[in-house]
């Protein structure tokens, strides 16, 4: 099966004459953190398997490229102190930026998150800035959400191609809404940089059909054992 999608990539901030967003103008740079680059995506399925979907839905996802505030530090290195000052203000920026791209909060039906960090840092870097109370809890706040957001992290270079998995955000087990957007940064994470992702859909994937718990049978190991 072959996906025809259109996607749009934007730097949705100026171009800063220093590496902190706090030098430029913008309104949306967020307090108490550096960000580099935030990169939005966002694309349509206009057609799967020669059919435009019945339930059209956009995708999209946002990208913060800060400093890593940890490289360097061993690994006994507490973190706490350092999420709690950073993690909302990227929380906000990022949401922001989605419901900008997809055309308001009451359009969002399913989220994810993730995180890339660079080769100098610890996946646990990336693990504090999106796991805790101080992003998830406001993503799913800002978003209007209820589920417990899934999510992908990975360390990597610039570059780093990550599948972000979302799944609807008031009702995890609606499996039409099981679905991924991939995203990536080209000239980051560098070394000490770590690229913090949030991402949603205004709807299902494409075409689907496989159902839901309400109506799967009920499947049991015996199932292998009817067919021996």
């Amino acid at each position: 099966m072959q996906e025809v999608a259109r996607t749009t990539a934007v730097d949705t901030l100026p171009r800063p004459t220093t590496p902190s967003l706090r030098a430029t103008a913008d309104d949306r740079a967020p307090a108490g953190v550096e960000v580099r680059k935030l990169v939005v995506y966002r694309e349509t399925v206009l057609s799967e398997a020669g059919a435009a979907p019945a339930v059209p839905a956009e995708r999209a996802s946002a990208a913060a490229v800060i400093a890593n505030p940890w490289v360097g530090t061993p690994a006994t290195t507490d973190l706490d102190e350092t999420v709690a000052a950073i993690a909302p203000s990227l929380a906000k920026l990022l949401t922001d930026a989605l419901v900008d791209a997809l055309g308001g909060v009451g359009n969002v039906e399913a989220f994810g998150k993730a995180a890339v960090v660079g080769t100098a840092g610890e996946i646990e870097h990336g693990a504090a800035l999106i796991h805790t109370p101080y992003f998830g809890n406001l993503v799913r706040a800002f978003l209007e959400g209820e589920s417990i957001i899934c999510f992908a992290d990975t360390r990597g270079e610039a570059g780093e191609t990550l599948v972000v998995p979302l799944w609807h955000k008031t009702r995890a087990s609606t499996r039409s809404h099981y679905q991924t957007v991939t995203t990536r940064v080209a000239d980051a994470p560098r070394p000490d940089e770590i690229v913090v992702v949030a991402a949603a859909s205004t709807g299902p994937r494409p075409h689907a059909r496989i159902g839901d718990r309400t109506t799967d049978p009920n499947v049991t190991p015996a199932i292998l054992e009817d067919k021996a």
